[in-house]
């Protein structure tokens, strides 16, 4: 076995290889320069303060006004953001990070006034001022949403003091993340030649996908015994976090921290409820899953560090990353020659920041905004990587469709949404994938990558939303988030939904302590459902052609023009049954049914 390769510092990265912050500032110095400027966008909201409802002339000034502002502090807000994420340990990035925050929150104190005041604006003067400004109707959608939050919105001070609490708010998650990224190290582990193999968040998954058990084993160890070492730290930065969620909860009228972060997105409660009931309704596909797993391994007992090994193993390759994107380009072809040319232009120019290195954050994501997204990946030439890449990349191309066709207040998407264009692309590809292969055992191989895709998305995301509100519903009661009482908590919940097929290992009751969306705020429910509406619109994709490609393409591009639960309709999915997670998980019974067959 070779010697695990060295992780680079962040100068020895190819260019090519790292995004184009410059395409934002090309200049630390020019950011500064621009951070002195918006500080004037405080002393022009101040000169509105008052006199929202004086005129449909007044109104129309400051929402344009506004627009203006959010988009250069969010430009000024994205280069810092992404400099600091180039390498978490970098002090001077970090110092810029907290002098944006500084701006966040001084912004959003002087605006705190904009919502009471569009609020009392009386319904019949609003409605002379859209007839007297038609210019106003591009703000009748934004208007609404603030004006449907009146019974949780609070006087001019009060918000004024949310506002400023702000930066606090942000604490729990930020010392999370710098503790998780920048700070703990895990000791190298060693392969059955001698070499030694360097344990990351990054290299995590990498390590367990590894053929050797040993390796598998000494690395989950490697990870989860450091974890406990630091486990009642961790555990206060998520009780400092609810905290936050409860206080912010119950200063502004909400029942509870679950009411307040959905409420926001306009997604009824119930529809975290129903995915968490479906999911334990169908657990049996799951448990059903594992038993496969174990006897297609050959072993009498299965770990949970033997859950991301490839059971089909001599079908696993190298994909590089050069070979990765040209199969994505085939791959989402039915989405038509303008999606695949901005998908290009994005592989092109630099969107992406491609290969791990010292200090970077660890996993994937997309960020949205002027000029273009910005997609963040640990590339290990995998798979994975390769789903990875199409997953980031539907992220960016719904961010430029969104910011492309919608005014700056209906540009961005909400969060329920947010996984549908990113799914989408891993199903297009898997189908692809199995379309062109005839070989049994790399069709099972695809299959099976699928399924753990499935298992990661739907079962383990709403393990975690369960999880996630068993936190809520625990702080809410008045009990601190102690360490013992949440790996408690973590581990019951791994033997409920991986059931006796597997050997739940202690140290998996530690693995809360390495998930950062759970500082997200009720975000990862959504991963569940997002990924349930893409495997209906793909297929959609798939059988009806070019009818459901516009349709999807209308989805892309409606931004946050309507709430969340019309926006998917428009993609022929209707979110308000439990019928598109009960088809999603149909679908995965199904395939273990095939991969069953397959492998007989």
């Amino acid at each position: 076995m070779a010697a695990q390769k060295k992780i680079p510092k962040r100068s020895e990265v190819d260019k090519q290889y790292t995004w184009a912050t410059e395409d934002l500032f090309a200049t630390d110095e020019l950011w500064e320069k621009a951070l002195e400027d918006a500080k004037k966008y405080i002393p022009m909201a101040e000169a509105y303060k008052g006199r929202l409802g004086e005129s449909a002339d007044t109104l129309y000034g400051f929402l344009k006004a506004r627009d203006e502002a959010n988009l250069k502090i969010g430009r000024l807000a994205n280069y810092a953001m992404r400099k600091s994420d180039e390498d978490t340990a970098n002090s001077f990035y970090n110092a810029m990070k907290g002098k944006l925050m500084s701006c966040l929150v001084a912004n959003e104190s002087a605006y705190a006034f904009v919502t009471p005041e569009i609020i009392a604006i009386d319904d019949a003067k609003l409605d002379g001022f859209m007839q007297q400004k038609p210019e106003l109707k591009e703000y009748e959608r934004l208007l609404s949403r603030i004006r449907r939050m009146k019974a949780h919105t609070l006087s001019d001070a009060e918000e004024r003091i949310m506002a400023l609490a702000g930066q606090m708010s942000n604490a729990p998650g930020e010392i999370g993340s710098a503790f998780r990224n920048a700070d703990i190290r895990f000791p190298d582990i060693h392969d059955a030649e001698g070499n030694a193999l360097q344990v990351t968040q990054g290299s995590f998954i990498p390590l367990m996908e590894n053929e050797d058990v040993n390796v598998r084993k000494a690395a989950f160890e490697s990870l989860y015994h450091t974890f406990a070492g630091f486990k009642n730290t961790t555990a206060a930065f998520l009780d400092a976090q609810m905290k936050t969620l409860i206080f912010n909860a119950q200063a502004r009228h909400y029942d509870s921290t679950l009411e307040a972060a959905l409420d926001e997105t306009e997604v009824p409660v119930q529809v975290y409820h129903n995915l968490i009931e479906a999911v334990h309704n169908n657990i049996e596909h799951l448990h059903k899953y594992v038993n496969l797993r174990k006897k297609l391994m050959g072993v009498d007992e299965l770990h949970m560090y033997d859950l991301y090994t490839p059971i089909v193993s001599d079908a696993t390759k190298k994909i590089p990353y050069e070979e990765a994107k040209e199969i994505i380009l085939k791959a989402l072809a039915p989405l038509g020659q303008d999606y695949l040319d901005i998908l290009k232009e994005g592989f092109n120019n630099r969107w992406i920041d491609v290969y791990e290195n010292e200090g970077k954050r660890s996993g994937a994501y997309s960020s949205g905004g002027d000029p273009h997204p910005y997609v963040l990946l640990n590339q290990q030439d995998t798979l994975d990587s390769m789903f990875t890449i199409a997953h980031e990349m539907g992220h960016a191309l719904h961010s430029y469709h969104s910011i492309k066709h919608q005014p700056p207040c209906n540009a961005h998407y909400v969060i329920f949404v947010a996984e549908v264009a990113s799914t989408c692309n891993e199903v297009l590809l898997v189908k692809y994938l199995l379309n062109n292969t005839t070989d049994k055992r790399e069709r099972a191989y695809l299959i099976n990558h699928f399924l753990e895709s499935f298992r990661g998305t739907v079962y383990r995301q709403t393990m975690f939303a369960e999880f996630e509100l068993f936190m809520s519903r625990l702080a809410e009661s008045g009990t601190a988030l102690t360490a013992d009482a949440l790996c408690d908590k973590y581990y019951e919940l791994n033997k409920f939904y991986f059931g006796d097929g597997i050997t739940v290992d202690k140290e998996i009751a530690e693995e809360w302590a390495r998930i950062p969306h759970f500082f997200y705020n009720f975000y990862v429910f959504q991963y569940a459902t997002g990924f349930s509406a893409a495997c209906a619109i793909a297929n959609r994709i798939l059988t009806e052609g070019e009818t459901a490609v516009a349709d999807y393409k209308k989805f892309l591009s409606a931004g946050g023009s309507m709430d969340p639960i019309s926006i998917l309709k428009l993609a022929g999915v209707d979110m308000t049954t439990a019928a598109p997670v009960n088809e999603a998980l149909k679908l995965f019974g199904e395939l273990i049914d095939e991969m069953e067959e397959l492998m007989a």
